[in-house]
Parts: structure tokens; sequence; C-alpha cells
């Protein structure tokens, strides 16, 4: 099963410079175990260990432009022909 995975600058380090990979899983967390085989380092990066393995808090993961925190987190089922973006949560504020 081929899904695209859209790469935000800051973890294109782990995608030797990709702004786009393609990875397999049938959920979220398959997912990023498959692109933890090929790009080591970036699942650490998005994946929060101590929180029993979710999402990191500043990290946004939308499958087809539907946020996954809203669906079943990183046990969002996928399919063939899915796009999975990650972004960086922005946080900031008026001075």
């Amino acid at each position: 099963m081929a899904i695209e995975v859209r790469i935000p600058t800051i973890l294109r380090q782990y995608t030797d410079g990709q702004k786009a990979v393609e990875g397999n899983g049938d959920t979220v967390a398959a997912l990023f175990a498959d692109l933890e085989a090929r790009h080591t380092g970036i699942q650490a990066r998005l994946i929060d260990e101590t929180k029993d393995g979710q999402l990191r808090r500043f990290v946004n993961v939308y499958l087809n432009d539907e946020d996954v925190r809203f669906v079943d987190g990183i046990d969002t089922k996928l399919s063939d022909g899915d796009v999975v973006t990650i972004l960086p949560a922005v946080a900031g504020g008026m001075s």
C-alpha cells in the first residue's frame, strides 16, 4: 500500500532533503514505523514514547487534510493512495 508522506522542512534532514516520501502501513503508527526503517531518527521526532507512543504535542499530522487527533490518533486507518502531511505546530502571539 503506497502512501505519500509530506515532510516539513525541519524534518527533511531525515529524508535526505526530500519534500515527500512514500511509505506503507495500515495505520499512522505502522506508517511511522515504516518511515523509521528507511529514515532513521524521524519517528522519535513524531512520537512521544513517554506518553504511551502518542503524537508529540507540537506535531500535527493530517490524513487527506483531516487532523488525525480528531480521528483515531496514531491508530487512524490508512488506505492505498492516502496523503499524510506532517506539520510542526506554530505557536506565538502578538508582542
